[in-house]
């Protein structure tokens, strides 16, 4: 009786679990989602390639055939207005349509954005994007299209397009697999390129405001364990100076460094840097008063020192600079960069006397030999009555 109690509950949960299959089969294969880890088709190989442009990343993600076909063949010169003809040729599958080629194999080749940013002169917002190109022997047609999900070009729909541009194929050495490649990368651009045969196709990627997302992440890291620290302040702070962004609150967090609760700190550097925006902002007189205290620091370096008051001149400023210099050169006496600022800094003035006995002093003081030869040549041109700067 027992065996037989357990037998019908065997029987029901069995009914159970082919009834609860039945209701989800009309919806889909549920074995769907258990894919099989198998080579690609074609073997087409699945590639991916990141390029950062600052902090801007790009990812290019496609899958790459070979000019040898699965079969063997040699299909070196038969892949362009052939194997890929030109045009927009009719789709044999999905919408039944004339589609673009999807820049690769297998499923669709996407580009990825995690920034907004320039391509080849139009803007395109920060997200996913299915690339396709429409060939052609003389110009191509670059297409980003919002549906980045789509097997290849067959549910193409240009009413999805979210960027179409005119781009120029080059010949290019050969590439036995389709290859996407970041061929020029600079601080604010990069070229990237579908590489194929003997053929190229680029297209530029430019962030234009690259430096404002950078002050964007850091205003987003200063709110945290970042900001538990002066030099992220500082740091912050000097980025702005030194890019000539975002000086009003760059001030800001220069006074965080400087007197931020529990982590401000009053040093050379925290000093120097609110001086520096300053001036930028046109307030000199203040900046002037916050660098007097500045150089008065005992943090103040030598090389602190003679940067300020190289600086100095590069401003015009000989006179003053000549006061820095000189009270580098009496603070430390025996670095051999404190007598060449003198040297420097006299030479400005025109007083090559000065600036002569100051050079041959640093020269005794062992530079470096890099430097031994600079000062070396500034001793001949102070010989002849010329400026060294």
């Amino acid at each position: 009786m027992d065996s037989l109690k357990h037998c019908s509950m065997r029987t029901f949960f069995a009914a159970l679990a082919l009834a609860a299959l039945c209701v989800c089969l009309p919806q889909g294969n549920i074995f769907a989602q258990y894919r099989l880890t198998a080579p690609p088709s074609g073997n087409n190989q699945h590639a991916v390639v990141t390029q950062y442009i600052g902090l801007v990343r790009v990812t290019v993600d496609y899958s790459s055939p070979n000019v040898t076909s699965p079969s063997g063949e040699d299909r070196t010169g038969k892949i362009w207005g052939q194997l890929v003809p030109y045009g927009m040729p009719k789709s044999d599958f999905g919408l039944f349509e004339p589609m673009p080629w999807r820049g690769g194999a297998n499923e669709g080749t996407t580009i990825e954005f995690s920034h907004d940013v320039v391509l080849e002169g139009k803007p395109i917002p920060a997200g996913k994007y299915g690339i396709h190109f429409i060939p052609d022997a003389q110009e191509w047609t670059l297409i980003l299209s919002k549906n980045s999900w789509q097997w290849g070009s067959y549910f193409y729909r240009e009413s999805e397009d979210a960027l179409r541009v005119k781009v120029k194929p080059a010949k290019s050495e050969f590439r036995q697999w389709l290859t996407y490649e970041f061929l020029e990368r600079k601080t604010t651009s990069a070229l990237c390129a579908m590489m194929w045969e003997n053929l190229r196709v680029p297209f530029s990627i430019s962030v234009p405001n690259v430096n404002d997302y950078y002050v964007a992440q850091m205003r987003k890291d200063l709110q945290g364990e970042v900001g538990f620290s002066w030099q992220n302040w500082q740091q912050a702070a000097n980025f702005c100076l030194q890019n000539n962004v975002n000086l009003e609150e760059a001030v800001r967090w220069a006074d965080y460094s400087i007197s931020g609760a529990f982590i401000g700190e009053k040093n050379f550097l925290t000093l120097s840097t609110k001086a520096g925006l300053l001036a930028k902002l046109g307030k000199q007189s203040s900046s002037d008063s916050l660098m007097n205290i500045a150089i008065a620091m005992p943090t103040a370096s030598v090389m602190d020192l003679h940067t300020y008051a190289r600086g100095l001149q590069a401003q015009g400023r000989k006179q003053e600079a000549i006061k820095i210099f000189e009270m580098n050169a009496e603070r430390n006496p025996k670095e051999w960069v404190t007598q060449w600022g003198l040297a420097r800094g006299y030479s400005a003035l025109g007083n090559y006397s000065k600036a002569l006995k100051a050079a041959e002093k640093a020269l005794t003081l062992n530079p470096d030999e890099g430097n031994k030869k600079n000062i070396q040549s500034g001793i001949e041109k102070l010989k002849s009555g010329k400026d060294v700067n």
